[in-house]
């Protein structure tokens, strides 16, 4: 069949109306969303603590980012001890980039938590009301 008078040609396809258009974009944002659900169920059931409970995705990313500087933390006293063992670990450490990365997050992190404690000393943190 000539290229011409293929049916997937977009000349002799009907136009779609804006209801159609509207309808598409919702399933195609559900889909989106759906994906993006489903991204944070499987990060969520990996990170100790958070498998199984009810999660917003902040607490989600927050708790994957404590694992992964825990790791990171482990790996560099695995490689320390291995040193200091007198083994090689030529090709243990992480790339420069990604230590730097680690280091400016650490940092980061430590400043919101001393401003944090510094809130809640000074009576300007969020309490909480008992009952």
């Amino acid at each position: 069949m000539p290229e011409s008078q293929s049916p997937t040609n977009a000349a002799d396809r009907p136009r779609l109306t804006e209801a159609q258009k509207k309808e598409n974009h919702i399933r195609s944002e559900q889909k989106r969303r759906e994906a993006i659900r489903e991204g944070f169920d499987r990060l969520a059931s990996i990170v100790p603590g958070l498998e199984g409970q009810g999660r917003s995705e902040a607490v989600v990313l927050g708790g994957a980012i404590k694992l992964m500087r825990e790791k990171i933390v482990e790996r560099q006293q695995i490689i320390a001890d291995a040193k200091a063992k007198g083994i090689d670990t030529t090709g243990w450490e992480l790339d420069k980039e990604t230590m730097e990365a680690c280091a400016r997050q650490m940092e980061r992190t430590l400043a919101e938590d001393r401003q944090a404690a510094n809130e809640e000393e000074n009576g300007n943190g969020m309490e909480v009301k008992k009952e």
